[in-house]
């Protein structure tokens, strides 16, 4: 209701005059004149709630706040204009919402400096319905459409059409829902015609679509879609206008996409996109026959770049002027920068940085950054990664999209040291929650050469038995072991047809999934090696490993693991010098496949049920045990003197220590 204060004075000024044009919810008309003594007489005092029909012009109060308290619908022939630094604070409820209908104009007149912002008084995802413009510019379902939203009209055949001015315009909380198939996006523009002009806009925590355009012409620019939980831009109904200089953030799990787009190909313009996810997810999806042209493409943290929904025609998405590739990343240096938007309070551009994609050069970490390992890191031939000591990786909980992954002819430099080890950890440490490491080289194995990996498609296998896939040094790996299918897991680092002069020294893998260490064939050695309850086999080799594993301390305090060495196929006999392994729950030692053996000496086996066990009735005089063949798998060899790990302190680091 108006706020007429000295009701008794106005009416004898102005001789009963009635106001008419608007409701009784006050969508405004110009406000009363108000005598009130308390503001100095004389001088209006704006009504500050907003509801109803606005069927006059009406130029809100700049940096003053209101309230929505019912649907605002500006009428057709009426112009809305908010000036900058004003607020608009809507209630709560699905009936909260600023729509501007057809023939309707409005102004956001916002400022870098004096940004407009409409919310709620909590800004939570679906408080209220934002912002919805309804145009007469074109769209697939043809003219004088009912909208999902309080059936409003849109759609007619002018492409040019005008429904006004936003600029600066910051929406937060919106995606109401309207029933159980549609929700209230941040910002919904029905059939807007390209006569309207929109740029900077930010949406943020919202249910739905930061932005959906419904058919129409019009273009925008200058965008921040921030955590909105369905989608960040959304299109359909043959939209064809362009956007460009996009910023997409994503922090939070379970959102849709960056892009969905639907309906027929009308070919819309992305120009510059850079989007970021620290959660994984799909970057762009298409529907039908939907496609776009699409440049400056810039994808991090993603777990599928390219989405083709209902199987539509790929050539349809042109990419950097090619046929969009679903294999791609698109991870590349970001194309809009973030300080384009520093009149918006985002969460972007804090310290943690992203690892995601490949690397081609040579590429130096920093101790003194927080990194975010969010999809696969891939090493190419050719490139080199290099970890200085104390570095911290938190891999996200994403499972098998989630490794680093070092190809032939790429090298890793792990350079962690006995006082600042590197850390490879999910912020759980709980099994399978990640990939771990895998190398790849161009040593030799039974499998042959270019064989290809259960993981990842990578090949690997030669016959350079001094290949060198670089060094790892103090390096301790948490919570890996994710499940690739019924078959196979990844291991905490998985190590194929890796060469002798491969450095391996002190590392540490705790509560993996999977194994611990597997070797697949090569001929790389390792000194130093930690492995704390890894659910499958803490050390496994295969396909004709015959390198030497020197202080090996094995831990298992869980039920259910399979063994402290998991040895298959033929017997290239490799070396374990001071292994100790140490059982508090039972189970089996030392596994022998096939015909698989090993050269030990001074082994300890402490709680076990079973020390050896030759899975294939393979010949146990292959196990050579201080200098001696086996006779028989009970025979009383593993009674050495323990690793001493007292001082592996490094053992213990974590991501918070």
């Amino acid at each position: 209701m108006k706020k007429w204060r000295n009701l008794a004075l106005i009416f004898a000024l102005f001789g009963g005059l009635i106001l008419t044009g608007c409701s009784s919810d006050n969508g405004g008309g110009t406000p009363p004149p108000t005598g009130d003594d308390d503001q100095g007489g004389g001088g209006p005092v704006e009504d500050t709630d907003l509801g109803g029909n606005l069927t006059e012009d009406r130029t809100l109060i700049a940096s003053e706040q209101y309230r929505i308290t019912a649907p605002l619908l500006v009428k057709e022939g009426v112009t809305l204009t908010i000036p900058a630094g004003t607020e608009i604070v809507s209630e709560v409820g699905i009936d909260r919402y600023i729509a501007v209908e057809q023939g309707a104009t409005i102004n956001v007149l916002g400022t870098a400096s004096a940004p407009v912002i409409m919310r709620t008084a909590d800004s939570n995802p679906g408080d209220w319905g934002g912002l919805v413009i309804c145009g007469r510019g074109p769209t697939t379902e043809g003219i004088d459409v009912i909208a999902e939203v309080g059936g409003l009209v849109y759609g007619g055949t002018n492409a040019e059409d005008n429904s006004g001015t936003i600029n600066y315009l910051i929406i937060k909380g919106s995606g109401a829902q309207i029933n159980s198939e549609s929700q209230y996006n941040g910002l919904s523009l029905y059939a807007v015609g390209s006569g309207t002009t929109i740029e900077n806009v930010a949406v943020l925590n919202g249910a739905d679509d930061g932005v959906e355009f419904f058919g129409g012409t019009v273009s925008m620019s200058n965008y921040y879609s921030e955590d909105n939980e369905d989608d960040s831009i959304d299109w359909t109904e043959g939209w064809n206008g362009t956007l460009t200089n996009s910023y997409v953030l994503h922090n939070i799990d379970g959102f849709s996409t960056v892009i969905e787009a639907d309906g027929d190909n009308f070919n819309p313009t992305i120009q510059n996109l850079t989007a970021l996810s620290f959660t994984g997810g799909t970057a762009l999806q298409f529907k039908k026959e939907s496609g776009a042209t699409i440049n400056g493409l810039s994808l991090t943290g993603y777990d599928t770049s390219i989405d083709m929904k209902d199987d539509g025609p790929l050539a349809n998405v042109i990419i950097e002027g090619e046929v969009g590739n679903p294999d791609l990343s698109y991870t590349t240096p970001p194309t809009v920068d973030i300080e384009m938007f520093s009149w918006v309070e985002t969460t972007a551009g804090g310290s943690e940085e992203i690892l995601q994609g490949t690397v081609t050069g040579t590429v130096t970490l920093d101790a003194s950054v927080s990194y975010l390992l969010n999809s696969s890191y891939i090493v190419q031939d050719g490139g080199e990664l290099i970890i200085p000591a104390g570095t911290k990786i938190t891999a996200r909980d994403g499972g098998t999209s989630v490794y680093i992954a070092v190809l032939r002819g790429g090298k890793i430099q792990v350079n962690g040291t006995a006082d600042n080890p590197v850390v490879m950890s999910t912020e759980a440490e709980l099994p399978g929650g990640w990939g771990g490491l895998v190398i790849c080289g161009d040593g030799p194995t039974t499998e042959g050469q270019n064989v290809v990996a259960e993981i990842g498609g990578f090949t690997y296998g030669g016959t350079n038995d001094t290949d060198n896939s670089g060094n790892i040094d103090y390096l301790v790996i948490l919570g890996t072991g994710a499940q690739i299918n019924s078959e196979s897991q990844y291991n905490g680092v998985s190590l194929y047809a890796i060469g002798s002069n491969t450095s391996i020294n002190n590392i540490a893998v705790i509560n993996g999934a999977d194994d611990g260490v597997e070797f697949f064939g090569g001929t790389v050695s390792a000194t130093n090696i930690y492995l704390e309850n890894n659910e499958d086999d803490a050390v496994d080799w295969t396909e004709g490993w015959n390198g030497t594993v020197t202080n090996t301390y094995v831990l298992h305090n869980i039920d259910g693991f399979s063994t402290a060495v998991e040895a298959d196929g033929d017997n290239f006999n490799p070396t374990l010098n001071n292994f100790t392994a140490v059982s508090s729950t039972g189970g089996t030692a030392l596994q022998f496949k096939k015909e698989s053996g090993a050269t030990m000496t001074n082994v300890l086996l402490d709680g076990y049920d079973t020390n050896v066990d030759m899975k294939d009735d393979g010949p146990v005089s292959n196990i050579i045990v201080d200098g001696a063949p086996m006779t028989t798998v009970n025979d009383d060899v593993f009674n050495g003197t323990a690793v001493d790990i007292s001082g592996w302190t490094w053992i213990n680091a974590r991501l918070d220590n």
